[in-house]
């Protein structure tokens, strides 16, 4: 997919798009996440860009979204207050917003991450501690994928993951939950001819 292909399918009203990755990033790719995010705010004029506000991918893409348009940047925590000096984001919804008891295909879809399975019902049944606030993690990267009751699911998801290790940890979560809703997405390999091609 080229980025003009990208904007010609995504870029429409009400259109939400994920901008994901591992918190470890190479110094010599920051530039990079930057760069896209920038890019992509740029080049389009529709698309709600999604967040998570962790450091790494996250906060680099967001940036480069900021500089051009933090009206289209959305981040969605893991809890109220989280790495608030870093959120650049002009929307901000918290997991604590949201009822997930009312929300059983969330739940359903998170306890598909086998690593925090039985944290999962601890965190919704109110034990909220310092082993099951993993949970909220993962429930955070499950809602940012297909949405939850007043927030709309991804339609596509861009994603810097660690190539040597593909498709682990949070990151590999959320690609997983994408797989499985049918929500196409991209890595590096893709996107970064995108930004050769303007900036290099």
């Amino acid at each position: 997919m080229t980025l003009k292909q990208f904007i010609a399918v995504y870029d429409f009203p009400s259109s939400v798009v994920l901008l994901e990755g591992k918190r470890d990033v190479p110094t010599s790719e920051k530039n990079n996440l930057i760069a896209l995010g920038r890019l992509l705010a740029d080049n389009t004029a529709n698309i709600l860009f999604r967040s998570g506000n962790a450091s790494g991918t996250d906060e680099y893409f967001s940036q480069g979204v900021s500089e051009i348009d933090p009206k289209r940047l959305q981040v969605i925590t893991p809890y109220s207050g989280h790495r608030k000096k870093q959120n650049k984001a002009y929307s901000s919804i918290s997991l604590d917003e949201v009822n997930l008891m009312n929300e059983p295909e969330v739940i359903y879809q998170s306890k598909k991450n086998k690593k925090t399975e039985k944290l999962i019902d601890r965190y919704v049944d109110g034990n909220k501690d310092r082993y099951s606030i993993k949970a909220a993690y993962i429930i955070r990267d499950t809602i940012k994928v297909i949405g939850a009751e007043q927030i709309k699911p991804a339609n596509f998801a861009i994603f810097y993951d660690d190539l040597e290790k593909p498709m682990t940890g949070g990151t590999g979560h959320k690609m997983n939950i994408c797989k499985q809703n049918g929500i196409n997405f991209i890595d590096q390999r893709f996107w970064t001819n995108w930004i050769h091609r303007f900036f290099y």
